[in-house]
């Protein structure tokens, strides 16, 4: 059985979508026996969310709560093929951890090629930690170049359990995170599962991404959930 004590990837009600507080979050997270959670509000070009100056405050926010660490970052959209991510440069290093994704309301699919210069593009940032759910067959992407690039810029590549579900919209699947995991396993790279929770009920749920990666026998030193202290030099947080 995989070891996972992480969840880095949650949202509030800050987001404009989800249904519960930063408390409730921690809560949950806490009883769920994990040793660390973050919270991840969506980028300001969303519908709906944080402001930048929600993003410039989180420095009040205790990152100990309930006996577990508790991290405060963001979900970056990507915007464009250059990999530009919605929140400033400046505002970037006070930010515990970043994802970078690309979602509907802010980038819409283009070509295999296109998207793919986006996902590497915002990996080149030195403080996007993790590229989010690059698993939606709405935007198709080379995956062996996606896998390479996180390599050499020291990316994370987020398995989404919120994409497999029966309800998601992205309609991620098990053959493609398997030849995911595949080319992951060829280049040594680690892979990170996220919850995606945007409910208290589903911190630190990976029911659906976890069968996956023990079908592929996926080695555990490269399941970034395994281990706090692994995961640590992957976030900037850790970094200042």
């Amino acid at each position: 059985m995989i070891k996972d004590v992480i969840d880095l990837h949650t949202h509030t009600i800050a987001s404009g979508h989800a249904y519960c507080t930063m408390l409730e979050m921690a809560r949950a997270g806490a009883d769920k026996n994990l040793e660390m959670l973050a919270i991840t509000e969506h980028g300001p070009s969303m519908r709906g969310t944080c402001t930048d100056m929600y993003f410039q405050n989180l420095k009040v926010a205790p990152r100990e709560r309930f006996g577990i660490t508790v991290l405060y970052g963001v979900e970056l959209n990507i915007m464009d093929t250059d990999g530009t991510v919605d929140l400033p440069n400046e505002l970037l290093p006070a930010m515990d951890v970043c994802i970078a994704s690309m979602h509907i309301p802010c980038y819409a699919p283009r070509s295999l090629e296109e998207n793919t210069s986006a996902c590497i593009n915002a990996m080149k940032n030195p403080y996007v930690n993790v590229l989010g759910h690059p698993d939606d067959p709405r935007y198709p992407i080379d995956l062996r170049a996606i896998v390479e690039a996180a390599k050499e810029n020291h990316v994370m590549l987020e398995m989404n359990n919120s994409s497999l579900a029966p309800t998601s919209f992205r309609k991620a699947t098990e053959e493609g995170y398997l030849k995911f995991l595949e080319l992951c396993k060829e280049y040594d790279q680690p892979v990170l599962m996220g919850s995606d929770a945007h409910i208290d009920i589903d911190v630190g749920n990976h029911r659906y991404v976890a069968p996956i990666i023990e079908k592929a026998d996926f080695p555990e030193h490269l399941i970034m959930n395994s281990s706090v202290e692994r995961i640590k030099p992957y976030l900037n947080y850790y970094k200042r």
